[in-house]
């Protein structure tokens, strides 16, 4: 079971690298790691079991963020109904990511974008895409193709930048945090 302690803290130079494109077939052990990523990321978003395990809530987790410099990650977003018993999600994995369109409308998150590796408040606006289209692989090495909206393409442009050693941090203008608000929607 993945912790936080396993989750590198933005300090560590290996999340300023790009990582390496995944060969197929996947090793056992990537293969065993996908899974550990997908149930630390559903623990995280279920309140009880994210207290118990002291689990900050995350929806995307890519590799790199646990030390291994390869192009996957995974999105586990939660989909339940208001009036649902249990709790839902839906599971992305995707292997060398790539985003082969977007919307012209710029979105951000009005709260503020967050990441498990960010361990601090960070106030200012993260300008993401409100609708991309990604290319990646399955866990078979079969080719997929993702629309994605709203949260789900923030989260995705969020990761694909993980892969290329970007930090959400990096996106946000020191010297006007709120530039171009007026601009994008926020969501």
């Amino acid at each position: 079971m993945l912790k936080m302690k396993d989750i590198l803290d933005e300090k560590d130079n290996r999340l300023r690298q790009t990582s390496k494109e995944v060969t197929f077939p996947l090793t056992k052990k990537d293969k065993e790691t996908i899974d550990k990523m997908i149930q630390f990321l559903r623990d995280s978003q279920i309140p009880e079991l994210s207290e118990k395990y002291g689990l900050r809530p995350g929806m995307g987790l890519s590799a790199v963020q646990l030390g291994i410099m390869k192009r996957y990650f995974v999105v586990v977003n939660e989909i339940t109904e208001e009036d649902a018993v249990e709790q839902e999600f839906e599971t992305y994995i995707l292997i060398n990511p790539k985003m082969i369109s977007n919307s012209l409308e710029q979105i951000y998150v009005e709260e503020g974008e967050g990441c498990l590796s960010v361990n601090r408040p960070v106030d200012g606006i993260v300008p993401r895409y409100a609708r991309v289209t990604f290319e990646a692989y399955d866990t078979e090495g079969r080719k997929i193709h993702i629309r994605a909206r709203e949260e789900l393409a923030i989260c995705f442009q969020h990761e694909l930048d993980h892969l290329n050693g970007i930090l959400f941090t990096d996106h946000i203008d020191p010297k006007n945090p709120f530039k171009d608000k007026d601009k994008m929607r926020g969501i």
